[in-house]
């Protein structure tokens, strides 16, 4: 279970970036923000699973990859069980991770790159 995030428009997104910025820096942008997610992520299993059977499984098992030549960060857990936990079941109720996390990120994200491009 992972979360992936796709730019639309990545040629307007190019022409856009202000004269000083490289592509270097939307990929530093990139990686630094997928880390931070990382982070948010584990720190919030500490926060969602709380009914006692809690192992640190799904925390260990956070990770970060980098794609497409650095533009691209894929973060999830990969434990065979991160869905039901994350959506819940007939059974349970969920306890998210991955959506708490992805809305604490996504401001600053957004606000880094707003901050190289010019709109």
């Amino acid at each position: 279970m992972s979360v992936n995030v796709k730019l639309n428009g990545m040629n307007e997104f190019v022409k856009a970036l202000k004269p000083n910025v490289t592509m270097d820096d939307v990929k530093r942008i990139v990686k630094t923000n997928g880390d931070r997610l990382n982070r948010y992520m584990k720190e919030q299993t500490t926060h969602a699973y709380v009914k006692g059977y809690s192992t640190g499984d799904t925390a260990s098992s956070i990770n970060t990859e980098v794609r497409d030549g650095g533009l691209t960060v894929a973060v999830g857990a990969t434990m065979n069980y991160n869905p039901y936990t994350e959506y819940g079941t007939r059974y349970m109720s969920a306890e998210p991770i991955l959506d708490p996390s992805l809305e604490k990120v996504r401001p600053q994200f957004l606000g880094d790159l707003d901050k190289v491009t010019d709109k």
